[in-house]
């Protein structure tokens, strides 16, 4: 499998973010590579594990860190592989949802060996996120999910899906800061949309960000269908607290956070929380409130999963 690496230099003062990377490698189906992530306070603190969508990385949590680590929590914030300063296979079909999920489980449960965790996440961050909590329960002691959803193949994914599957897939060049500022109602400037082109220097690097579109299952065959509905099945008997944070700005995920909370025991009387403003990076649109959220939902001490 070939590797590329984005130079450290692409990430160099970039406005608004000062936390240095840590790396891991982690191999999924024998394919090793480095994942890059943020990991920034007390190690005996109850750990928020961050987990950002497409094409994005870890810099779109940069206004919620600050915030929760002044809340006294750790902050664990990786890189998807493909994206921000972790490595990016050449090659598209390098890229697969169960790749995916074994390179994250291997940062999380392996190289982090996390507990009691805090999840927030948002787009493909939850579409994994959502599964490796499930497979990985005892992990995990809470869950924050914004506009995003775990699909399983049997309804439409929808129009505001569909026709942003096609531009990602016609369009000749990805434009990857300028997704990121189409998907919030604020105007990023240039400097921020710079920041999110910066892991990748061309064409060539974006395989990953390029694929991510088709690996959402569409139907019944999907090979991610079975692992999913599995996810379901922990999901539906879910107790501990489940959070919905979604923008009212979102065509992509509109609606699903109601099936959320009428799936999940957990989320029933938790203080879900619609963000007025907010389209689909909700990150970006309300980073301050979206920490307001998790710090709340960490200090209200869930019980911590057993080992």
């Amino acid at each position: 499998m070939e590797i590329l690496r984005t130079p450290d230099e692409r990430f160099a003062d970039l406005p608004g973010w000062g936390w240095d990377p840590h790396y891991a490698e982690v191999t999924a189906e024998g394919e090793a590579v480095r994942m890059a992530y943020v990991d920034e306070g007390p190690r005996d603190a109850t750990p928020v594990l961050l987990l950002h969508g497409e094409p994005s990385w870890s810099y779109v949590y940069r206004s919620m860190i600050g915030p929760l680590l002044d809340a006294g929590l750790r902050v664990v914030a990786p890189d998807l592989i493909g994206f921000g300063r972790s490595d990016k296979p050449a090659a598209r079909e390098d890229y697969t949802y169960a790749r995916h999920m074994g390179w994250l489980t291997a940062l999380v449960a392996g190289h982090l060996d996390l507990s009691g965790v805090v999840l927030f996440c948002q787009d493909w961050g939850g579409l994994l996120g959502l599964r490796l909590a499930a497979e990985q329960e005892q992990r995990f002691a809470a869950i924050v999910a914004s506009n995003t959803f775990l699909p399983t193949g049997d309804r439409p994914l929808g129009a505001g899906f569909e026709a942003w599957r096609t531009f990602s897939q016609q369009v000749p060049e990805f434009p990857v800061g300028r997704i990121v500022d189409g998907g919030t109602t604020r105007a990023l400037d240039t400097v921020e949309i710079a920041a999110y082109d910066a892991p990748f220097p061309d064409e060539s690097y974006k395989s990953g960000a390029r694929q991510f579109p088709l690996l959402v299952p569409d139907g019944p065959d999907d090979p991610a269908v079975p692992a999913n509905l599995a996810a379901w099945e922990v999901l539906k008997r879910w107790e501990r607290p489940f959070v919905t944070a979604f923008g009212d700005s979102d065509p992509v995920t509109r609606g699903a956070d109601a099936v959320l909370q009428r799936l999940i025991p957990g989320a029933a009387g938790q203080p879900h929380v619609t963000l007025e403003g907010a389209a689909h990076f909700s990150q970006e649109d309300a980073g301050p409130r979206l920490a307001e959220v998790v710090v709340g939902v960490a200090r209200a001490r869930p019980p911590k999963p057993r080992r």
